[in-house]
């Protein structure tokens, strides 16, 4: 089985619990990465057009509807049918304007240039191929476009690093595995993020992409990384 249909079938277990276990292992912080991310998406005062790739149970993108300008058009995309069943629930009891649909994140259904802002929330790692999901998302963003990514990652600090280290490798897959009844799709989770590239090599895929600038900021001494990148 390929990396790709089992990250559709691991997120399909877990998409029932998915957002509850989601808000208690990050303790919350998450909800404040998002905002700060959504400020960078919604930040003109015109319609836009937004692509949430790797939208899962749709967190991000439901906020990011609800701060674009009105007439703002906002398309959720994944590969996990079980996430979005439970994100589309989600959008409707929000009343924002938000579509979620079934798609490759390495094939995106979409012409070339025809989004202002692309958004990844906690995604990109998932990617089979990442060199090729950047590319992906490069394509189908316009000229001086611009795609915003929230990634876990390593802190820095090596006293702060440590104390991440334990609650990542012991705590989050005993809690995640107890409340979900699967343990494996949280031992993954640690596996992803200590596997993803560093931010200097992250950074160089992302220019190696297509995009011509990417600022980088640190969140919560490290924890969470984003990646502001424009085409």
């Amino acid at each position: 089985m390929g990396k790709k249909e089992g990250i559709r079938r691991l997120f399909n277990s877990i998409a029932s619990d998915y957002d509850k276990l989601n808000h208690i292992l990050s303790l919350n912080v998450d909800k404040g990465w998002r905002r700060k991310a959504v400020k960078e998406i919604a930040d003109k005062d015109s319609p836009v057009k937004v692509l949430d790739v790797a939208c899962g149970t749709g967190d991000f993108t439901i906020e990011i509807a609800r701060k674009v300008a009105a007439g703002s058009e906002v398309i959720g995309v994944d590969i996990s049918e079980g996430m979005m069943e439970i994100g589309k629930e989600k959008i409707l009891k929000a009343g924002v304007s938000a579509e979620m649909y079934v798609a490759d994140c390495e094939a995106l259904p979409y012409d070339q240039n025809t989004f202002d802002r692309i958004a990844v929330g906690f995604g990109v790692r998932n990617f089979e191929h990442l060199d090729l999901g950047l590319r992906e998302m490069c394509r189908v963003l316009k000229p001086d476009g611009k795609l915003v990514i929230l990634e876990l990652s390593l802190p820095s600090n090596r006293f702060v690093r440590g104390c991440y280290m334990l609650y990542f490798q012991k705590v989050l897959p005993f809690i995640g595995g107890f409340l979900s009844g699967d343990r494996g799709a949280y031992e993954y989770l640690r596996t992803s993020v200590l596997r993803f590239p560093a931010p200097d090599k992250f950074i160089a895929m992302l220019k190696s992409a297509g995009f011509e600038s990417v600022e980088h900021r640190s969140l919560t001494f490290g924890i969470c990384r984003m990646y502001i990148c424009q085409k």
